[in-house]
């Protein structure tokens, strides 16, 4: 029973903390109140927090059967923050040049850019439809989960939720090998008399992956980590556009070389399958849509919130990249001196190209690489919520333990060190073959398609009203984003599965075919053997509904009864 506010009732109130408010805050305004303490306007703004925190532990429970386990902390800054901060575009392009430039040149990247923006908006739109109607921190995965027949339900998720967690990890890795290369880069530029050596780069990579495991510990300087990001990102981006076109002094590349030319340095006999070969990195550039949607337990309203960061995430790309990459085109002086690039950082030379100081191009060059601490700590982020979701259905092996989320950071810790873990053993990877590594990672492009389509298809099938709209929901529009994300992960499985340069040899082959049947295989054969046995089902799930409810109800109508009266004091 909630004490009556007219009779100053001093009874205490034995509450139950939303686990996402944070410990103590429901007694600390109930005895606020009861003591009859006065409304600061702080008081006031934590309590309205409280509620909507509240209100929505209270939806996840009833709807999905999940206890809400994490903070809602995070604003629409801060889910754009980790959208943004992981797909950075601009930073992505800087990442894979010379890969692009080679299967069509200047005009293959901006075109590339163009093409894969106009197909992410549509994949974009899907998920943001999805995630509006049905919040899970599981995102496709728990889609997948509700969507798919009973019979399937379970397998299906199962396969979702794990090449999403794969994708994750994969690209996680590739970021964390861009940062290695920048600094053996920026190295590089000052001796370069020292030969580029493969172990240095692995040994950059493990140490960067260590240290950068440290920021996904704490919750509580998180969302400022995410928005940080964001504002580095753009600042960096602003910042080197800028300084590159005024230091031009004028002297650019014609219209012609950017826009026209087209250069196959491949050796497939047909330009259009260059072209497509090279849309891998464009595409790679806008990667990780789903990324904010792993957050929805971590945000008061995420129905409205996480389309805002999914749909900006695309636009802000398209602008940066598309703006970069022509910026930097004009101003290339010597195209050939990037192909055989001795530091390793296509980009850089660029930058040294333009302004004649190694000094001014590692400056430049530290922005870049400041940018891509934050994509890989938002990358981490979501990594981690991801191995989270699937292990507290008992997806994984030793899913006791990556389920936890730890008492006094506040985060799923396991879950974070093991999704690192994999990330340092794909290192070991490159150090032994970067065939091997590349196929990797563009596996992780194609694993994160096929986990998109997997709850498309479902929903497709029963039908688009088959489930509750939210907010967010463009009817015809989204129906035709559907097709379109199906579409895209048929041509990206396909197209993605050549290989790179023609003639194919054992030391250039595209092994990503091999990359996507081996671990599939073992997905199988663990539901098989083990999984199907242990792995939570929609009904389990939906069968702890009442008692959650129960527990969560009271906690939500004493915060509605002290923000009713501090609204009346």
């Amino acid at each position: 029973m909630v004490a009556n506010s007219s009779e100053k009732d001093k009874t205490t109130v034995k509450i139950h903390n939303v686990t996402s408010i944070g410990e103590g805050v429901v007694e600390y305004l109930h005895s606020r109140h009861s003591n009859g303490e006065g409304p600061a306007n702080s008081t006031y703004a934590v309590t309205r927090k409280a509620l909507e925190s509240a209100q929505a532990d209270l939806e996840l429970a009833k709807e999905t059967g999940y206890k809400p386990e994490l903070r809602r902390n995070f604003s629409v800054f801060a889910l754009l923050g980790v959208g943004f901060g992981i797909t950075n575009s601009w930073f992505g392009i800087s990442a894979s040049l010379i890969t692009s430039i080679s299967s069509g040149g200047p005009m293959m990247v901006v075109y590339g850019i163009i093409i894969v923006a106009f197909i992410s908006s549509f994949i974009a739109i899907t998920l943001s439809e999805l995630i509006s109607a049905m919040p899970n921190a599981g995102g496709q995965y728990y889609w997948t989960k509700k969507l798919a027949p009973r019979h399937l339900s379970g397998f299906a998720s199962y396969m979702c939720g794990l090449f999403s967690w794969a994708a994750s990890v994969f690209i996680s890795a590739s970021i964390c090998l861009s940062i290695a290369s920048s600094v053996v880069g920026m190295y590089l530029i000052y001796h370069p008399d020292t030969e580029f050596q493969t172990w240095i780069v692995f040994l950059v990579y493990e140490l960067t992956n260590l240290f950068l495991t440290i920021f996904n510990i704490w919750e509580k300087p998180l969302p400022f980590i995410s928005q940080s990001a964001l504002y580095v990102s753009l600042g960096s981006f602003f910042i080197i556009t800028v300084i590159v076109l005024v230091k031009s002094g004028g002297e650019f590349q014609s219209a012609h070389f950017v826009f026209v030319e087209f250069t196959n340095g491949t050796g497939w006999s047909s330009g259009g399958i260059a072209f497509i070969v090279g849309l891998i990195n464009p595409n790679w550039s806008f990667s990780c849509l789903d990324a904010a949607t792993h957050l929805a337990e971590e945000s008061s309203d995420p129905r409205r919130k996480i389309p805002i960061a999914i749909i900006g995430t695309v636009v802000i790309g398209l602008i940066t990249s598309l703006s970069y990459s022509i910026a930097m085109f004009f101003c290339i002086k010597d195209l050939e001196t990037l192909f055989n690039s001795r530091t390793g950082v296509p980009i850089m030379d660029i930058y040294y190209q333009v302004l004649g100081s190694k000094a001014g191009a590692v400056g430049l060059e530290f922005l870049v690489f400041l940018t891509a601490i934050g994509c890989n700590v938002t990358c981490h982020t979501w990594q981690a919520r991801l191995c989270w979701t699937i292990a507290r259905d008992n997806g994984l092996p030793g899913s006791r333990y990556w389920s936890r989320v730890n008492k006094k950071t506040g985060l799923p810790v396991n879950a974070h060190l093991m999704s690192c873990f994999w990330s340092a053993v794909i290192g070991c990877i490159y150090m032994g073959s970067s065939t091997a590594y590349n196929s990797m990672i563009i596996g992780g492009v194609v694993f994160q398609m096929l986990a998109y389509s997997i709850p498309v298809t479902f929903l497709l099938i029963n039908g688009r009203d088959s489930i509750k709209h939210g907010p967010f929901w463009l009817g015809k529009i989204g129906l035709f984003s559907n097709w379109v994300t199906l579409g895209w992960t048929v041509f990206t499985t396909v197209f993605y599965s050549f290989p790179p340069v023609m003639p194919v040899t054992g030391g250039n082959m595209n092994y990503v075919s091999v990359v996507i049947g081996v671990f599939a295989a073992y997905c199988v054969i663990y539901w098989i053997a083990r999984g199907r046995y242990k792995f939570t089902s929609l009904e389990e799930r939906e069968n702890q509904i009442e008692q959650l409810t129960r527990e969560l109800s009271p906690q939500v109508s004493t915060m509605e009864h002290v923000f009713s009266n501090e609204k009346e004091v």
